[in-house]
């Protein structure tokens, strides 16, 4: 797929610019006369015929996912391209020439390593660098052959995970490129029937129950207009132009995600281009963008994205009783410190407002404008995630805080003249800080997996409510709750040599101050256990089996009753079990 600025590098800058001279001059007369339509359509057919014939080099890099050297001499193919493909040199850089643009993955092979697949990239005038990671095997004497599937498993999660490629985000019908609609079109997966959300339903549950997760850093909420307590929105904040996989478990949830009783979306993004610096505009349906990347030093690359919507516009001109607005924006910085070290920055923005349209006239207008309150709305994480690779240890230190913010005011007939005609007014703040350290050892056939979090966690709500009865009266009700919350887990998973039976074995706990039941962290014990053999090549009996513990939300453990005590102070972690065979 090209962008309007690939046509242009493609007429304007190639050597045949002067072709497109030559026809200008050639119908120059039937410009000068009434055939204007009939010139710019053969222009266009020109432009097209040519740029169909347009073809992409890739650059890239291949490394040792241990040592993090390169490794010279590998070979890497265009899957789905027979021949097309290039070695890399003693640097381990490769250069893959005359591509034609569209959606592709690599495959990069050496005997003595592991084959290596990557996620998908869009070959064009923009096309990033790309930078494989391969994985030595003293096993392997010869290279095998590796499929690329959607269904992509770990010994970890061997059922229950889908890989989201750049291909399905792009072509998914109905989609619009929302990650929320695209896999709801899954099986085991729902949505509300109420209004144009996107509030995921996975394997009956609820949409509080659903975790989300960017290069290792949690994020609370991935929509805007956020349903505060759950995880719903009518639109998300995340830019599709960003991201280059995602993993979406439904069950099998790997022992350091936190949380998670229905899902986990857990979004890996693109780095910045090493190269050049590469800029896009965008205007949508609903919204303008502009996003770029590319590098500000040879070890430090960059990736933005901003976008702001005119739906008030559509709204005002459809008519409608309500007018949305958002703007959000999001960042990732990547440098790498030494061979060995790596940090990432990471940023994520939204800030929503939805005010009412009083001009509206009509019966259906007018009840709506009754009972609905203007909205405003900021939420944001921002962490960084250090990571040391030291041959068979990878070490990880995470550190992330997000904020939401969430007003309702409410004015009798909506006349804000006077604070008499006040019928709500609501805030309500949470704040979450987390630090994360994960360590990842691999011992032959074995990896060891090992880590632990702190979480300090604030809630507070301010509501001022007019009640009506025989009199109207102003209710105050205020709550303030602070959390301090740990946890740790550890998994071993085990690979036999002929790759035909892999298992793991794996345990998390979780506790907080909330109260005495939720300190003890022996009651809140999540054990987990996973099973593949591969009976032949076509068939493989996988399972998995576990008990997740999630924390209930901050809107029910802040609820305070009318003397001000917390109503709900005997309160558990929520309890689910899962098992999920396949073949």
């Amino acid at each position: 797929m090209k962008t309007v600025r690939d046509d242009f590098r493609t007429v304007f800058l190639c050597p045949c610019f002067t072709y497109y001279i030559s026809i200008i001059s050639i119908f120059a007369y039937m410009i000068t006369s009434k055939h204007i339509l009939l010139t710019l359509s053969l222009l266009l057919c020109n432009v097209c015929i040519y740029a169909a014939a347009v073809n992409y080099s890739v650059r890239g890099k291949v490394i040792d996912k241990q040592s993090r050297q390169p490794v010279a001499y590998a070979n890497v193919v265009v899957a789905g391209i027979p021949g097309k493909g290039a070695s890399t040199d003693s640097l381990g850089i490769f250069r893959i020439e005359q591509i034609p643009p569209g959606i592709y993955r690599f495959e990069a092979t050496l005997i003595g390593y592991k084959s290596a697949v990557t996620s998908e990239y869009l070959v064009s005038a923009s096309t990033p660098f790309i930078e494989i990671e391969i994985e030595e095997d003293e096993n392997m004497l010869s290279a095998i052959v590796v499929t690329p599937s959607p269904f992509r498993k770990t010994v970890e999660s061997p059922v229950s995970m889908r890989i989201i490629g750049l291909q399905e985000i792009e072509k998914s019908p109905g989609g619009n490129r929302d990650i929320s609609r695209i896999v709801r079109a899954y099986p085991g997966v729902s949505f509300s029937p109420i209004g144009y959300r996107n509030d995921l339903i996975v394997r009956g549950g609820s949409p509080s129950e659903n975790r989300f997760y960017m290069d290792g850093i949690e994020i609370p909420n991935i929509n805007h207009f956020a349903t505060q307590g759950a995880s719903g929105g009518p639109v998300s904040i995340v830019n599709a132009d960003l991201i280059r996989e995602i993993s979406f478990y439904t069950g099998a949830f790997p022992a350091n995600r936190s949380g998670a009783m229905s899902s986990v979306l857990d979004f890996r993004l693109r780095d910045g281009n090493p190269d050049k610096q590469t800029f896009k505009a965008t205007l949508g349906a609903s919204e303008v963008s502009f996003s770029g990347n590319g590098h500000l030093s040879d070890k430090t690359t960059y990736l933005f994205s901003i976008r702001q919507s005119y739906l008030q516009l559509l709204f005002k001109a459809l008519g409608l009783p309500f007018l949305p607005n958002f703007i959000d924006g999001q960042f990732k910085l990547k440098t790498r410190l030494s061979a060995h070290d790596e940090l990432i920055l990471l940023g994520l923005v939204g800030i929503d407002k939805m005010k009412l349209n009083t001009d509206e006239k009509g019966e259906d207008a007018e009840y709506i404008l009754s009972y609905l309150p203007t909205i405003h709305q900021e939420t944001f994480t921002v962490g960084a995630s250090y990571r040391h690779y030291a041959g068979k240890h990878v070490q990880s230190v995470t550190l992330s805080h997000n904020y939401l913010n969430n007003r309702n005011i409410k004015y009798l007939n909506n006349d804000e003249s006077s604070e008499d005609n006040l019928t709500l007014r609501l805030r309500s703040v949470e704040q979450k800080t987390t630090l994360r350290f994960e360590n990842q050892t691999r011992l032959g056939q074995w990896t060891l997996k090992e880590g632990a979090e702190m979480n300090y966690s604030n809630y507070t709500n301010q509501t001022n409510q007019r009640i009506f009865g025989i009199t109207s009266t102003l209710s105050d009700y205020r709550t303030d709750l602070n959390i301090f919350s740990w946890g740790g887990f550890f998994s071993t998973d085990y690979t036999t040599a002929n790759k035909r039976f892999s298992a793991s074995a794996g345990i998390r706990t979780d506790g907080n101050n909330y109260n005495k039941e939720m300190k003890e962290l022996w009651k809140q014990l999540s054990p987990r256990l996973s099973l593949s053999y591969e009976l032949t090549q076509q068939w493989t009996l996988s399972g998995n089996a576990g008990l997740y513990y999630q924390l209930p939300p901050y809107t029910a453990l802040g609820f305070k009753d009318n003397d001000g005590l917390y109503a709900n102070k005997n309160l558990k972690y929520i309890a689910s079990d899962g098992n999920q065979p396949r073949t």
